[in-house]
């Protein structure tokens, strides 16, 4: 038996909607009563405790990626940041997420080898090839609650129309990254200034919400539950806003850096800023941040991509898109909080209870978070040495940052 004693410690706690000073009493992560049986006492005093934080995508890169990470380095990088629950998209290499059965697996081998809860998404058709609908049952049996085709396109949206039904009579979530494929094409920066002036081939917002204003007429068809992931642009919070009054089943989340980056960064043909969707407009960025603040986007993920670093190192178009994300995610966090645009118990439901009842799993997730101890004051550098992950890749690199997870009970 072991009882940690954590002493005048900030406590924000989504679930019971309280923020106080108190002192806490844990054992194998959960909240205990006061007890003379304490093996560790740590002083709270400046510190925050707040439950583990749950991901809506993350690609661990395992299997088939293992240059750029493995469930191991990058597992120990979520749990070392705070995050527990980690959910992946189906668009491994190679794909072995139209399997059940091979999906069980991977979940065992996530806990075993990294210490994370790893929730897979299942491929919405037959090897992410967008011709068929995959075996959705059979992923169901195989622990899967949501199916998603990535980043791959479909063959024709008669295929999507079809798999939309098939997911609404398992009553599976249907997981979008919306983008249009004859509007984006080649592109891989924000149709802006900036792109333009470096002969770039951009992708316009269209892209983007065209996509999602088809995908809404077809949920509202066919009834399903559908969860937009990774919103970037203004206008597409516009759409689900719309869509939510509707009363449409629709959630949706926007990554961390896309609240407070822009496409500022890809000047110089700087590839670290290199990501899909792209970094986009000043403006866009406050539409986002005002899209989480009033509640139409539900929950704030990672959108954590390690890479190698010689898949930044062609010219910018040729080079992997994605950020290393998991050790900014926290750091990012409390600038939010600094800033004013949350309070700091409305930051941690973003991250936490949010996208667990998103994921309709918020039961599931009480029974199985543990806390995290935070000091919203430490600074500190993003070097190769203190990036946990495996990927060293983030157009933060070599900043001070502020905030930082000190120690994760579970």
């Amino acid at each position: 038996m072991s009882i940690v004693k954590i002493e005048n410690v900030r406590v924000l706690d989504p679930i019971e909607k309280t923020d106080s000073v108190q002192t806490v009493y844990l054992e194998n992560g959960k909240r205990v009563a006061e007890t003379a049986n304490v093996s560790e006492t740590i002083d709270g005093q400046g510190k925050w405790l707040m439950p583990t934080m749950v991901d809506l995508c993350a690609r661990l890169r395992e299997p088939g990626q293992q240059q750029h990470g493995t469930l191991k380095s990058e597992g120990k990088a979520a749990r070392e940041n705070g995050i527990l629950h980690v959910f992946t998209p189906p668009d491994s290499k190679p794909i072995v997420q139209d399997n059940g059965a091979l999906i069980h697996g991977l979940v065992e081998k996530a806990m075993l080898d990294g210490g994370i809860y790893l929730e897979v998404i299942g491929a919405q058709t037959q090897g992410l090839k967008g011709n068929q609908p995959a075996n959705m049952a059979g992923l169901k049996k195989g622990g899967c609650t949501a199916v998603s085709n990535a980043n791959a396109p479909f063959a024709d949206d008669d295929v999507v129309i079809r798999t939309l039904e098939y997911a609404a009579g398992l009553n599976l979530t249907v997981v979008f990254y919306a983008e249009e494929p004859q509007i984006a094409k080649d592109g891989c920066a924000h149709e802006g200034f900036i792109a333009s002036r470096q002969g770039l081939p951009m992708i316009p917002a269209l892209a983007e919400t065209v996509a999602i204003a088809k995908y809404l007429l077809m949920i509202e068809a066919t009834k399903v539950r559908a969860h937009f992931g990774l919103l970037s642009c203004g206008a597409s919070v516009e759409l689900i806003r719309i869509a939510k009054e509707k009363g449409l089943p629709v959630t949706c989340d926007v990554a961390m850096h896309q609240l407070h980056l822009t496409d500022a960064l890809i000047d110089g043909f700087n590839s670290l800023a290199h990501v899909r969707p792209p970094l986009r407009s000043e403006n866009d960025k406050e539409l986002l941040r005002q899209g989480v603040k009033s509640g139409v986007i539900d929950a704030i993920c990672t959108h954590h991509e390690p890479l190698s670093s010689s898949a930044k190192m062609a010219p910018f178009a040729e080079t992997q898109p994605g950020f290393t994300a998991f050790d900014t995610f926290v750091p990012f966090g409390m600038q939010l909080v600094n800033e004013g645009l949350f309070t700091p118990l409305e930051w941690v439901e973003k991250v936490t209870l949010a996208p667990a009842t998103v994921a309709k799993m918020q039961d599931r997730w009480i029974q199985e978070a543990g806390w995290v101890l935070v000091d919203p004051e430490l600074e500190w550098t993003l070097t190769k040495e203190t990036i946990v992950s495996q990927g060293k890749n983030t157009p933060l690199i070599n900043q001070t940052v502020k905030g930082k997870v000190l120690r994760l009970f579970n």
